[in-house]
């Protein structure tokens, strides 16, 4: 048995419905780049569910980066002016230490927060605590974007993970990335805390108005994407996958912020031969609020992530939660979230090979396929977001996650004690 697994059970930790067992109420700061109401990425839906449920618990303060909004202390990416997007997000992770006030536990989400939370544990010698929603190394694409930032960007991520009190992964699949990962990183810090949905904000919802605003049919099944436009997100192959979609199928994309002119100017010319081909495709290129979002997933027959690479994927749940069928690629924590032939389907799915144009063809092909089989048999797509739903509300509950999460907060404080 490996190292991993013999921390499998034991890091996977128990909820809590409150203070533990010394009844002293905690306090910590939680760093983050996005926060409401600027939010792009799963990770900030996940700090803006957790952060509300954390409360109930300890004391939150949140130091966050952009533009200043209620509830956070904001800190811009303006310092050094015009130098790489990597070198002002560390200029805001510098303000962010200056800023934080004294608390028990420090708590970064994401590279771009993980300097600030190193820096302040060490500063106010206090654990310090990160999430990981992504992992640099298993995203090289992000070279294309940063530059040499990448290199900064995977500096700080490794440099935090492996300083850091406790480690958080958002799944089972993301644990097994992160110790491969990071070799040096004892895996008796790492603990799985899953991401989690709010079934009173994602659950079916019959109206119209934002369906018929964008022109997506009511009449016909639907295939719904929602996400950035990026290498990660897989867009590129389910437009592919689209020209193999039976004839009377629509495909809706709420897609928009491309990564890089060169990632934005693949999608296009994939969605312009689409178009031209098939075409009955719907693209929304503004990001649309969520209770918009909600709607289009509602009235979706099948929900569309081909994701080549997803430590959880909170847009899975999310559409399970409107009761709609997901087709997904298999790759992270989408398993741990799609249960295949119960939910909606997996496509396996390879990120080594994505460079065999033979095998990228085939996965294509494959999700098209299983695309169809759902919007062909609508019963059994609406039995699978039924299930969906249910798996939601049992499974991945905000509250069990805030009270797993402080359960990790007092193992960090006990890690950082005994050095």
């Amino acid at each position: 048995m490996s190292p991993a697994d013999d921390v499998a059970d034991a890091d996977t930790l128990a909820p809590t419905d409150g203070p533990a067992a010394d009844d002293r109420r905690l306090s910590v700061s939680v760093l983050t780049r996005e926060y409401p109401p600027t939010i792009y990425g799963g990770a900030g839906v996940h700090v803006a569910q957790l952060v509300p449920q954390l409360q109930k618990l300890v004391d939150v303060d949140v130091q966050c980066m952009g533009e200043p909004r209620a509830g956070a202390t904001a800190h811009a990416e303006t310092y050094p002016e015009g130098a790489n997007v990597a070198l002002r997000v560390f200029g805001a992770d510098l303000s962010m230490v200056a800023s934080v006030p004294e608390v028990d536990v420090v708590h970064s989400h994401t590279w771009y927060a993980n300097l600030g939370g190193l820096l302040t544990g060490l500063y106010q010698d206090i654990p310090h605590v990160v999430t990981a929603h992504s992992l640099e190394p298993h995203r090289p694409w992000k070279a294309e974007q940063l530059g040499g930032g990448y290199r900064l960007s995977s500096w700080a991520e490794r440099t935090a993970f492996e300083a850091a009190d406790a480690v958080i992964s958002v799944s089972e699949g993301m644990k097994t990335g992160i110790l491969e990962s990071y070799t040096d990183l004892d895996p008796a810090k790492l603990h799985v805390v899953k991401n989690g949905i709010d079934p009173e904000e994602f659950k079916p919802d019959t109206g119209t108005d934002v369906v018929e605003s964008i022109g997506m049919s009511l009449d016909a099944p639907s295939v719904v994407f929602v996400g950035r436009i990026t290498r990660q997100k897989g867009l590129v192959h389910l437009v592919r996958a689209a020209e193999q979609f039976d004839a009377g199928t629509q495909l809706v994309l709420l897609a928009g912020a491309p990564d890089t002119p060169e990632i934005a100017r693949e999608f296009e010319d994939a969605f312009a031969h689409l178009r031209s081909s098939r075409g009955n495709v719907v693209w929304v290129q503004e990001m649309l609020p969520r209770a918009s979002v909600r709607q289009v997933l509602s009235h979706a027959t099948v929900f569309a992530c081909p994701s080549v690479y997803e430590p959880l994927g909170i847009v899975n749940l999310e559409a399970m939660a409107c009761e709609t069928a997901v087709v997904a690629s298999a790759v992270g924590g989408i398993p741990e979230v799609v249960v295949d032939g119960e939910t909606g389907y997996l496509v396996p799915y390879d990120p080594a090979r994505a460079n065999d144009q033979e095998f990228v063809r085939s996965f294509e092909a494959e999700f098209a396929a299983k695309v169809n089989s759902l919007t062909q048999d609508r019963g059994r797509a609406e039995a699978f977001g039924l299930a969906g739903r249910r798996r939601c509300v049992d499974e991945f509950s905000w509250a069990k996650i805030a009270g797993e999460t402080v359960d990790v907060y007092r193992a960090a404080i006990a890690a950082h004690q005994s050095r």
